[in-house]
């Protein structure tokens, strides 16, 4: 059974959450001979958080990467030999396999790893020294001092390059200070890749750290196409709706498979917090239908849910201003200038004048770490449709068509779209700038 790792972007969203779970409980269901697991790559916003132990829904595990590691290749030892034990007990394993090292143990506790070498070594000392061999040794003696021991969460790549430049045929693997396992040689004559399913993305720079190194097995996403190229045909559902998770919801009802309500309740968080409550220029009816279907199944009121969800959201002034601007923050690239635009959701916009000031610092902070020439902050009141844009100087965003409330500050009626109304609006203005 292989495992196949399910993740959105890398500052998750509740859409990207939420399919990522939802796809992982349909496909488990449809394909038994798979183990499909939720993950997330990045860490939770405080708003994120909050809603969703408000919810009682369990955010996937943090996975940090899919790069190939040490326990992907290591050998686990099905034989417990001690190092009283005589060299005929060894002798007794070779019958079925011939192995390059044998973990060796003192009373139950693992002391080393014994390598063909080691045994040989012993042998030719001792024929040379005494012309002949008069007693059979005990594993123990034969046992030399062994090589630092590499971590199973190690990189593939570094533990190969640790043995390579060793003497020794193999190295002891560690999970924190307990001994389960080793690798020889042979386990890296080829890298492991991890399956992956993307969803609520298909960009590479947005996904996982180690992507390039995995196999990229499907996407489902809502978002423009920008996938990199992979070595095999792969499933792709890309829909322009306003949710990930309403996409999941269409693939169960393809495989005629009824969501449980703990399910349901899971996309319907991700599908009303992507369309702001079905309020985003990106809604569709498709998504209309969608939420319907699963507050029936919940038990829920869709407006008096989003509400509560929403409810939960903290003041932007509260909230740490780097965390908040990278919490959701999508980079693109437009006439080789790159660009950034980031959203946060609030209840109220009355407040906004007491936070701008450090939010336009730390927004050119990003800018900077970030190595782009335009970033933007999109700060929406999810319950007026109302936005206001929080920019760094850059010619451009003089001709974005945004009343200006005060220096780099934009209003934003009616706007809540970063997708569909904003983004729009910034890649005319650099065409603009660019052709001008």
């Amino acid at each position: 059974m292989s495992k196949i790792y399910i993740t959105g972007h890398k500052n998750p969203d509740l859409d990207s959450l939420c399919s990522a779970y939802a796809y992982s409980v349909l496909k488990n269901k449809i394909d038994p001979d798979n183990e499909y697991i939720p993950v997330r790559a990045g860490h939770l916003s405080d708003s994120v958080t909050a809603i969703l132990s408000t919810l009682g829904i369990e955010a996937p595990p943090y996975m940090s990467n899919v790069y190939p590691k040490v326990a992907d290749v290591m050998l686990r030892p099905t034989e417990k030999l001690e190092a009283s034990a005589p060299l005929t007990e060894l002798a007794k394993t070779f019958k079925d396999s011939t192995p390059s090292v044998v973990p060796i143990y003192d009373n139950g506790k693992f002391t080393g790893l014994l390598s063909v070498d080691d045994i040989t070594r012993y042998f030719m000392h001792k024929l040379g020294e005494e012309g002949r061999i008069s007693e059979i040794p005990t594993l123990g003696t034969l046992l030399e001092k062994n090589e630092a021991p590499v971590q199973a969460d190690d990189l593939f790549e570094d533990a190969k390059i640790s043995l390579s430049g060793s003497k020794k045929r193999g190295l002891a693997v560690f999970e924190g200070e307990e001994f389960c396992g080793y690798v020889s040689r042979r386990c890296f004559l080829k890298a492991p890749s991890y399956k992956v399913i993307l969803v609520d993305h298909n960009e590479a720079r947005q996904s996982i750290n180690g992507i390039e190194k995995a196999e990229v097995v499907e996407i489902v996403d809502h978002h423009r196409l920008d996938a990199s190229k992979t070595s095999l045909p792969i499933f792709i559902d890309t829909e322009p709706l306003g949710s990930t998770c309403t996409i999941v919801y269409r693939m169960f009802l393809r495989n005629d498979v009824t969501p449980d309500k703990y399910t349901a309740k899971v996309m319907l968080t991700g599908l009303i917090s992507d369309t702001l409550i079905l309020k985003s220029p990106t809604t569709t009816q498709t998504d209309r239908e969608t939420a319907t279907k699963l507050a029936e199944i919940c038990g829920v009121d869709i407006n008096e849910f989003g509400h509560e969800m929403f409810s939960h959201v903290e003041s932007m002034g509260k909230r740490d201003p780097e965390r908040a601007i990278l919490s959701d923050f999508k980079k693109y690239t437009e006439k080789g200038v790159q660009i950034g635009i980031g959203q946060c959701e609030v209840t109220t916009l009355h407040d906004i004048d007491e936070y701008t000031g450090m939010y336009l610092d730390m927004l050119e902070e990003v800018r900077e770490k970030e190595g782009l020439t335009w970033a933007t902050l999109m700060i929406t009141n999810v319950l007026k449709e109302h936005s206001v844009l929080l920019t760094t100087g850059y010619k451009a965003e003089k001709m974005l068509p945004y009343k200006m409330l005060s220096e780099k500050v934009y209003d934003m009626p009616n706007v809540m779209s970063r997708k569909k109304q904003l983004l729009p609006e910034m890649l005319y203005a650099l065409s603009a700038v660019t052709l001008g």
